[in-house]
């Protein structure tokens, strides 16, 4: 693996990671709600990040390149709504969505097939990152003004596995 490459990966490792910051950041924001639904529902977003994290750190050991982590962001803490904090979790999704796209362009450039391969699992994943932050956006955006609706939605979202 070129070193381009490997430092590229080491990129990812941080964004993976400032992503389950992010989203226990606004686990947090939700559970000062008293939204329980919406707090457990990122925290299994913060856990499914730091998943991706491990699988780019363990690629690049695998390839035997050598993992360097860098500090990680410190993400915002408040929200104005609930619609809000999931519209910036899909505007977020789709900056992960680019910054994969980035690593398949470099790849191909570089013509290393391995990590290619490797990073066609995460071009599919964020297809699917991307659909649930934005399905839930739109349902929020629809039950805005309906307690009910969102309290319903909050039980919802705490059924995630």
């Amino acid at each position: 693996m070129k070193d381009s490459m490997e430092k590229a990966l080491n990129g990812q490792i941080n964004a993976e990671l400032y992503s389950a910051y992010l989203y226990y950041a606004m686990s947090a924001y939700f559970e000062s709600l008293n939204f329980g639904g919406f707090a457990h529902w990122m925290r299994v977003q913060a856990r499914e990040e730091t998943e991706h994290a491990a699988k780019f750190f363990s690629y690049i050991n695998d390839r035997g390149g050598r993992v360097i982590l860098d500090a990680i962001d410190k993400p915002q803490s408040e929200w104005e709504s609930p619609l809000k904090a999931f519209q910036d979790a899909y505007a977020h999704e789709q900056k992960v969505s680019g910054l994969i796209h980035d690593l398949v362009d470099l790849a191909r450039k570089e013509n290393d097939h391995a990590t290619e391969n490797f990073l066609q699992w995460y071009v599919e994943e964020q297809v699917e990152e991307e659909a649930h932050a934005s399905e839930i956006a739109e349902k929020l955006k629809m039950i805005q003004k309906s307690p009910n609706g969102l309290f319903m939605l909050d039980a919802r979202l705490g059924q995630r596995e």
